[in-house]
């Protein structure tokens, strides 16, 4: 019997030794991650009108020709401008097999840089979700929203994560983990998922969030801890627990909830239901096994949550249900888990603007 469950490091590994997974250049050991890998930037990107999908019986390149403006050389590195929409083809591509799908998302710096980065492949009709036995390219649609920024072929902006059979847990199966190990320090909301709130009462400080400046510089997103957070953010301070959020800005904030995930599982995090409010969780999110549990050296980790209001403005306040984590099963234990075999920029974390910013 095929074990269900999203697929551990080793057995990406044997999706590349199988041919399932191909790269050009070969993948390093760096892009696999505890239960995903991480996708390159190739060559060169192209500037395009607008964001599309493939569609059913056609193809990324075809689209890039009847939509393309001009062609971007990355192999020396190019800037990309705020507000304007890329397709770059990938360093990797794919051949599943029969039973095993894929979803994409952006990195968690790449999110937090609000980013917008989801793949597409030929054929295909959602953006991150590739069928079982696609065989084909995979591109990604990259485009910046607050900052325009220096990009270079080779670097990781999104990953990807595969999936065999079923992996996602009910409800109940979620209420029965959360009973053997304690996802979040309180009492769960379990709901489709297990529901986050925004903290807007932190301990010790009025500092709730940031908000990304309108007019800024370019971010060169090689540089680690190089730009001071105060010339690209706004602070975001309350006394009372509430804030208001401006239409089509965008907020860095932090959930009330510290979270485990225990090595055995994965998580994805998913925007709240649209009639809650006027704003949601801008970019989804993978949790890797052992971000936030003791195995892995952290004691739960605060979501950072990336949000944009969009219609009215809009009342957020304190402990006010923002997102849910969707947990899988992992079809089998990764041989490292996220904080204590990897170098994690995040584990352990409260509220944190990407690696980038000082």
């Amino acid at each position: 019997m095929t074990v269900q469950g999203v697929l551990p490091d080793h057995a990406i590994r044997a999706l590349i030794e199988s041919g399932a997974l191909r790269a050009e250049p070969a993948v390093t050991d760096a892009q696999i991650q505890p239960a995903s890998l991480d996708l390159r930037l190739g060559s060169h990107a192209w500037r395009v009108r607008a964001s599309f999908l493939a569609g059913e019986g056609r193809s990324v390149e075809s689209r890039i020709a009847e939509f393309g403006m001009h062609r971007i050389d990355l192999t020396e590195g190019a800037v990309l401008e705020k507000g304007c929409v890329y397709i770059i083809p990938l360093a990797e591509s794919l051949a599943l097999p029969p039973g095993v799908t894929a979803v994409a998302n952006a990195k968690s710096s790449t999110g937090r840089l609000d980013l917008l980065t989801r793949t597409i492949t030929d054929g295909g009709s959602e953006f991150d979700r590739i069928a079982a036995g696609y065989h084909g390219p995979l591109y990604a649609e990259v485009c910046p929203r607050s900052f325009s920024v220096l990009l270079r072929a080779g670097q990781r902006l999104n990953q990807i994560r595969f999936r065999q059979g079923e992996a996602r847990l009910s409800d109940a199966d979620l209420t029965a983990l959360h009973a053997e190990v304690p996802l979040v320090d309180g009492r769960p909301l379990i709901s489709e998922g297990l529901g986050f709130s925004v903290d807007l009462r932190p301990q010790g400080t009025s500092l709730v969030g940031y908000r990304a400046k309108p007019h800024t510089g370019v971010i060169d997103i090689d540089r680690i801890a190089h730009y001071p957070a105060r010339e690209f953010w706004e602070e975001l301070h309350s006394e009372d627990g509430r804030i208001i959020l401006d239409p089509g800005a965008f907020y860095i904030l932090v959930s009330r909830e510290a979270v485990t995930i225990p090595p055995d599982h994965a998580a994805e995090m998913a925007p709240y239901l649209a009639m809650a409010g006027e704003f949601r969780v801008h970019y989804a999110g993978f949790f890797d096994p052992g971000f936030g549990h003791s195995s892995a050296g952290g004691a739960g980790s605060r979501g950072v949550l990336e949000v944009r209001c969009h219609e009215a403005p809009f009342v957020l306040e304190h402990g006010q249900v923002v997102g849910r984590l969707v947990y899988e099963r992992m079809a089998a234990l990764p041989e490292r888990l996220y904080g204590a075999d990897l170098k994690s920029n995040y584990q352990g974390q409260g509220l944190k603007l990407a690696k980038q910013f000082r």
